[in-house]
């Protein structure tokens, strides 16, 4: 295995033990809301948090990237590229905070949270926080400091697990109901105390940051014209950041208007809010899948434009991109075969979607692979094809939902979601080959997928047949790994963990 991939390994562990360790922590929360709160009340936090996506991105407008493609350019210092692209998201961050302190009841009454305003408030001002924050801590992965983002982010998730519980369980259980703080902020158990737990962790995550974004005061050297530069490269990623969301997170919203309430529900508000929470809670069982796309994917953009000048660089890509599938199909392939201990995660309300969940994992593993294959339009500086390929996931996601949600209810989502990511896959791949063609091992690849499906659609078989699944399970999922390790002629001996993290 060579070096630039063991590199890449060290990396994603580094920022994958962080994340699987701080995300499994902050999943956990997911029993305990689903145990709290009815499928109904989750559905507000499961639609509220889907607007949040859309915000990040549209508040970092694609400047992560920026950050990291102009860190290559050697006519501008780096400490100038960062300052600049600081001051750019404090501007921005600040004005949208302003303008949330001013119409945040507006927005409430269109969002029909008229109620509850300061759900708004909370989570517009997190926003704000959170979108100034993600430069400092891009900068950090651009500088290799894999360990202090690390430490970061599990302090950041740390926080947040213990306000929930503070909130959630020791003021009711501990103190009770009539408690100082039930009575200044909710009467009662309220999904108002998760967005106030969200809003008091960014504060004090920007404050964990303060050594890195003062370091920018040190030698301060915004360049305007600069600016210009990013802004050119990155807005078009920006525009594919939202259609990518689109596709993403929608689903979420259009559940609300296009589900059919069947015949006889007595509350219609509360049958449609649930199916949503019920939706929301099982696509936080693709967690594993999602946590390691998230890892990758804060080792791999760095590193893509790191090695974009080697020779050897889109061999490089390609086993990157072999690899990342052949995890990626492990991580379907564990899931899916034991799902009866995955579930436990959510209330047993929640069990009536697990059936969405195999599509779910694959959809987001079509994600991962679209992300490897963006590299071609990224180190091209063609970033409109970006906005483009976005735009095409995101008119399929949208024209199924309204075609099958009707019909199908939260099944019509998950397949939704599923064909928006794969029509950008192979529309990336395709028109990728004429402006960056990189020689991917697709015979195999192909053959992997094969193999994973094929496991899965045993373990259905299976299941019906004998009592003993879960240990013809553990032999599949054996045999798998067998068969990887043959064909790739993996030799243990010469891998060295230790190697990894240096």
């Amino acid at each position: 295995m060579a070096n630039p991939i063991k590199s890449l390994i060290g990396q994603t562990a580094i920022y994958g033990l962080s994340s699987i360790i701080g995300r499994l922590l902050n999943y956990f929360l997911v029993p305990l809301y689903t145990h709290l709160f009815l499928t109904h009340e989750y559905g507000v936090v499961t639609e509220l948090l889907t607007y949040v996506g859309f915000f990040i991105i549209f508040l970092t407008y694609g400047m992560e990237t920026g950050l990291f493609r102009f860190s290559q350019n050697r006519d501008y210092k780096r400490e100038e590229i960062y300052a600049t692209t600081v001051s750019s998201l404090f501007f921005t961050s600040l004005v949208f905070v302003i303008l949330v302190l001013i119409f945040y009841r507006n927005v409430a009454e269109l969002l029909n949270y008229i109620n509850n305003p300061e759900y708004i408030l909370l989570l517009g001002i997190t926003v704000g926080l959170d979108a100034f924050s993600s430069i400092p801590f891009a900068e950090l992965r651009n500088r290799n400091k894999a360990k202090r983002f690390a430490t970061v982010k599990l302090i950041n998730i740390g926080i947040n697990i213990g306000l929930n519980l503070f909130f959630l369980l020791f003021c009711p259980l501990v103190l009770g109901e009539n408690n100082v703080i039930f009575q200044y902020f909710y009467p009662k158990l309220d999904v108002g105390y998760i967005f106030i737990s969200y809003f008091i962790t960014s504060i004090i995550t920007l404050f964990i940051l303060t050594p890195e974004i003062l370091s920018v005061f040190k030698n301060f050297l915004f360049n305007g014209q600069l600016l210009k530069s990013m802004l050119k490269y990155s807005l078009p990623l920006m525009v594919a950041g939202l259609a990518g969301m689109t596709s993403e997170t929608l689903d979420r919203v259009l559940l609300k208007y296009f589900i059919v309430v069947p015949e006889g529900i007595q509350n219609s508000a509360e049958y449609v809010m649930g199916e949503i929470g019920i939706y929301g809670a099982n696509l936080k069982i693709a967690i594993l899948m999602v946590l390691f796309i998230q890892a990758f994917r804060y080792a791999a953009e760095p590193f893509f434009f790191n090695y974009a000048k080697n020779t050897d660089s889109k061999e490089l890509y390609a086993k990157v991109m072999k690899y990342f599938i052949i995890f990626g199909l492990f991580v379907f392939v564990g899931i899916t075969l034991f799902i009866d201990f995955v579930k436990l995660m959510i209330d047993t309300p929640y069990h009536a979607g697990l059936y969405i969940i195999p599509i779910l994992l694959m959809s987001k593993l079509f994600f991962g692979i679209i992300f490897n294959l963006s590299i071609w339009y990224k180190l091209t500086n063609l970033t409109k094809f970006g906005a483009i390929l976005a735009f095409s996931g995101a008119f399929v996601s949208v024209l199924l939902n309204i075609m099958l949600i009707p019909k199908y209810g939260y099944l019509g989502s998950a397949w939704a979601s599923f064909f928006s990511y794969f029509v950008m896959m192979v529309l990336s791949f395709f028109i990728g080959r004429k402006y960056f063609k990189i020689k991917y091992d697709l015979l195999n690849i192909f053959l992997y997928f094969i193999i994973a499906l094929s496991i899965y659609f045993t373990n259905l078989i299976i299941r019906d047949i004998t009592e003993y699944y879960l240990l013809v399970n553990v032999l599949l999922i054996i045999s798998f790994l067998i068969i990887i390790i043959k064909k790739e002629g993996i030799d243990f001996k010469t891998i060295h963990l230790k190697s990894f993290f240096k």
